[in-house]
Formats: C-alpha cells, structure tokens, sequence
C-alpha cells in the first residue's frame, strides 16, 4: 500500500498504482433511464458472445438485481475486518460461484414478422414467457403504501484497490493498470477459465462462450486516454451520457477534485457492500427520502428507506453519510450555505470530469 496527501486524509492506493480512477454517482439523482446502459451496451457489447452483458445496468432496489441474487454469490475476500472499511489488507480469497445462464435470463425471441411483415394486430411481445432478465424487477422496490419506496442502483466493475478477480487468475491475466488502476482482461494471456467470474463478488466479470475469454468493463480507457477521432479526453460514456448528470469521474488521490472532498473529507460517499473487502473504487451518495406518513397523511419521523437496508447495502458508514447529507441539507434550508451542497448540485463539468489533472507526472 501506498499513500499521497495530508496525513489526516491519506488514500490507500494499491501496490505499484500511481493513481486510482474512481467515480462517485450519486443515488438521488438517478432517474432510472437506463441511457447509461444503452451507451454502454452500445459501444463495448454489441458483438457476438455479449448478449447477456451489461457492463453497466441499473437495478431497483430494493430488488434481486442483475444477475439475479448477485450478491448470493460469494467472491471477495475473508479477513478480520468485518466491515471492510478498517483498511486492513485482506487475508484469504473467498472462493465464489459462476451464476447459471437462468440468472441472467434467455435470448427473448419476440414476434417480429407477425407484426411488421404479416399485418398481425398483436403488440410486439416475447414468444414464449420469459422468467427473468436484465431490470426485471423495476420500480417494484419495498414497504406499503403509503411508505413504499424506491431508488435505482446503477452499476459498473468498481476498479477494486484490492481486486479479488486479479488474484483468482492463474494465469495473470487480470492487473490494474499502473497508471490509473483500471482493472482489464489481457486477451492474449486469458484462457477462459472463469476463475475471475467466480472470483468477483459484484458479478461484473463476464465469460464469452465464442471467443472463449472473459471480458469486463474497462472504464473507457480510450476516451479517457482522448484516442477518440477529436483526440480529445472524455470521460466515460456511461457517465458523460447521462440525463441528470450523476456522476462524478476522475482520481481518489486528486486532493483538489470533488471525489477526494465527497469520499475523503465529507464521508459522504460509500462503497457498495465493504464487507467484501475487495475496497471499490467506485462510490455512492445514498438515497435519501422523505419521511413516512401516518395513517391521517401525517408527516412522522419515521425514514422512509429504512437504515437497516441501507446498511446492508451500504455497510455502517451510511449512517453518518445520511446524518451529514441531513444536517447540510437543513443548513441551506435555513438559509445558510453548504460546501457540501454545491459540491452536489454543480454545474461545472470540468470539475465533474477530471481526468488530465495527473498528465505529464
């Protein structure tokens, strides 16, 4: 492990990393659109093989996600720092399942020729009933009306400082890139075995059945490199094309961009599941929601997204997420102003995106 700044702030870097790429969205904002997805899917899982890949998806929580029961899965690491936010290394590999094809869901054939070529009246639909698949569970979420509730839940691979996929390879085939920390898959050295797929406890390591190999998603690294056709930087697609903006792109260990201040300084941004101690790198500002109602319509002070869930998700540090995110709020209500605020609501896309802040180190 290594570490750069102040002291009171110190970010643990992997072994032999010069910088970590990081992204932090934020869960308030996601309108559950799935453009992240589409652009996604459209640029990196078109061919052949990629049917069933979503490096990026959106699932509702609560919810069994995509795979289902991903988190059923096992991967990860064991070790005795139970909620993995210690900053202890982790021990001994946890050894995980490959999901059967079911928990993604089949290749839906739907009745195209009847409705374009045979003048059938009959709505575009699946043939046969299908019983799972990507979102398929949307905006069910939990409680009872009327305290239901909902939020949406975007994922990619999370470019773990400690990632159990790269350990499980024999063949080293998995590394993070030296200068960002990017998880990839060298094609030329992988051989299929799926260690890596077993390996990860977010089921974001995807085999191939006709090249063969396991592919990931690779965090754009092209765009962020500019070896697009305008040689300019560009953060990723999932992030740049989404609606409502959520997400925050560039380095945990830039002392001067929002990532750092939102997960180093405000702790306000969590990971997705610590316990599984592979230490992601990519962050969340949870949910927040408006408080219960009673019976007569009331207001009570009651959340509405109870902290328990939260918790599981999110591990113990959501607690004081909340409780901060809480107070700046009523600050602001109050006609104070909030750092933390401002840093939510920006508007200034190079500070959302900084991705050349290391160039020429």
């Amino acid at each position: 492990m290594s570490s750069d700044g102040d002291p009171a702030f110190q970010v643990d870097l992997a072994d032999g990393i010069d910088h970590q790429v990081a992204m932090v969205m934020d869960l308030n904002k996601c309108i559950g659109c799935q453009t992240c997805t589409v652009a996604c899917k459209t640029l990196w899982t078109r061919g052949g093989g990629r049917e069933y890949m979503y490096w990026n998806n959106v699932e509702t929580r609560p919810g069994e996600g995509y795979p289902r029961d991903w988190e059923g899965s096992g991967g990860g690491w064991q070790g005795d720092d139970p909620d993995g936010e210690g900053g202890q290394p982790p021990e001994e590999r946890s050894v995980g399942n490959v999901r059967p094809k079911r928990d993604f869901g089949g290749d839906w054939a739907f009745n195209h020729d009847s409705v374009f070529y045979d003048g059938t009246d009959e709505p575009l639909r699946p043939q046969a009933d299908p019983e799972w698949g990507p979102n398929w569970d949307e905006d069910e979420g939990g409680g009872e009306y009327p305290n239901s509730y909902y939020f949406y839940l975007p994922r990619i691979c999370n470019h773990c400082t400690h990632p159990s996929c790269v350990e499980a390879c024999p063949r080293s085939a998995l590394y993070k890139r030296s200068e960002d920390g990017i998880v990839l898959v060298d094609q030329e050295r992988c051989r299929g075995y799926r260690y890596c797929v077993e390996g990860c406890p977010y089921d974001k390591v995807y085999y191939n059945a006709m090249t063969k190999l396991s592919e990931k998603c690779i965090f754009c690294y092209p765009r962020i490199e500019g070896a697009g056709p305008d040689d300019e930087v560009h953060g990723p697609a999932c992030a740049t094309e989404c609606p409502p903006q959520l997400r925050f792109v560039g380095f945990l260990d830039d002392e001067d961009g929002p990532i750092y201040r939102l997960v180093e300084e405000w702790e306000v941004a969590v990971r997705l599941h610590p316990e599984y101690r592979t230490q992601p790198n990519v962050y969340y500002i949870p949910p927040y929601a408006p408080p219960q109602h009673n019976d007569d319509g009331e207001t009570v002070d009651v959340d509405r997204i109870p902290r328990e869930y939260l918790r599981e998700l999110f591990g113990p540090a959501v607690n004081d997420a909340l409780d901060t995110i809480e107070r700046e709020r009523e600050t602001v209500m109050q006609g104070g102003e909030s750092e933390l605020m401002e840093l939510l609501i920006h508007t200034d896309y190079a500070e959302q995106y900084r991705l050349e802040v290391f160039d020429g180190d």
